[in-house]
């Protein structure tokens, strides 16, 4: 039987999220998962959802001034570029998590961090340079003690079977619930780069201008033809240093005011089966294995994003029906501590450190 938490959600029917049009929805889907490596990206953009460039362009500056897309950027991987990174869920003081929190969301690494409704409380994920001083597990240990978690259990990822982070703002609970092919495992082992590579990150990364030729200040700031940086950014993609180039979005202000984290116990040996699986599930942005402990024997985790709990809900109850596999935790966040993309190759990482013991 599964085990579900109820979260403490909040209680505005529909939360934060502010009236959308057909083709307000269908920008936001070709943006997160259709944004091209081209010199005029939003006229393409355009070509897809039948409009002028000028018009994605207005709606997309609109979405972005409404609070609804975060930020138009590319997305580096960050295991490709040798940066340890890890989920860790850590138990601290329930009357009075944000102390905590703030302590955690210093470290320039940490990407996410919410409070569940669970004994441990807060869950985050952290990342550090291939060249840091303290390392992964130094820094883990200089943040719990600072933070007063009285225990942290650390979650690598063993496989990953799926992280996109695309929100379905055209289709209904029933399109989220639906599965597609079951794909891989993708590949997590770092890849080499070069000075030109890194430099190309600290010139893109970040927030990209809504101009007809978004690439073209970055090409500028390298001194080189902006064919040639769209060129070299193919390249990235092939070797998996660069993801893609996407609209993240405010889920709450776009309508997705729950996420679920569902926590599965498969039969041991069997979760390169079911993880692809439940990756394939629309409604699923982030899928992987990761260890299990004596307390702790779900291995598959699988991240559910819907307009409400029960959407969430019935992603969930969609996959257990398809698997079989029914035993199953549900961690809801009760509140968002911080979501932000990494910024590569800063000097924050060796400030934090230097602050905090490294030599």
């Amino acid at each position: 039987m599964a085990s579900v938490a109820q979260p403490k959600l909040r209680s505005r029917k529909y939360g934060a999220a502010i009236p959308l049009d057909e083709l307000d929805r269908k920008l936001l889907n070709l943006m997160q998962g259709k944004f091209p490596l081209e010199p005029r990206p939003y006229e393409s953009v355009a070509r897809e959802a039948s409009t002028t460039e000028d018009e994605v362009m207005r709606r997309v500056q609109h979405l972005i001034d409404e609070r609804i897309i975060r930020q138009v950027t590319p997305i580096f991987d960050t295991r490709a570029l040798g940066y340890s990174s890890m989920l860790v869920a850590a138990k601290v003081d329930p009357e009075n998590p944000h102390r905590a929190a703030k302590v955690i969301n210093a470290h320039p690494g940490v990407s996410h961090n919410y409070l569940r409704n669970h004994e441990f409380n807060i869950w985050f994920t952290i990342a550090t340079e291939p060249d840091s001083k303290l390392g992964l597990q130094g820094t883990l240990n200089a943040l719990a003690e600072e933070a007063g978690a009285t225990s942290v259990r650390e979650l690598p990822t063993l496989k990953m079977f799926k992280i996109r982070m695309d929100l379905e703002m055209e289709g209904d609970t029933k399109a989220l619930a639906s599965a597609a092919e079951a794909v891989e495992p993708a590949e997590m082992d770092p890849q080499p780069y070069d000075d030109f590579d890194i430099a190309v990150i600290k010139a893109l990364q970040g927030d990209m201008p809504v101009i007809p030729e978004p690439y073209a200040p970055a090409a500028q700031e390298l001194g080189i033809d902006q064919g040639k940086l769209l060129e070299h950014l193919e390249g990235m993609k092939e070797r998996r240093i660069l993801r893609r180039v996407a609209a993240i979005l405010f889920h709450r202000r776009a309508g997705f005011s729950a996420n679920g984290m569902g926590v599965w116990k498969v039969p041991q040996g069997e979760e390169l089966e079911y993880g692809k699986r439940m990756a394939a599930y629309r409604g699923i942005s982030h899928c992987y294995e990761r260890p299990t402990y004596a307390d702790w024997p779900y291995s598959v985790f699988t991240m559910a994003h819907g307009r409400s709990k029960e959407e969430c809900d019935a992603i969930l109850d969609a996959i257990a029906e398809d698997t079989g596999i029914h035993d199953r935790a549900t961690l809801y966040s009760s509140t968002e501590f911080k979501k932000i993309r990494l910024l590569y190759f800063t000097d924050d990482f060796k400030r934090w450190e230097a602050e905090h013991g490294a030599v």
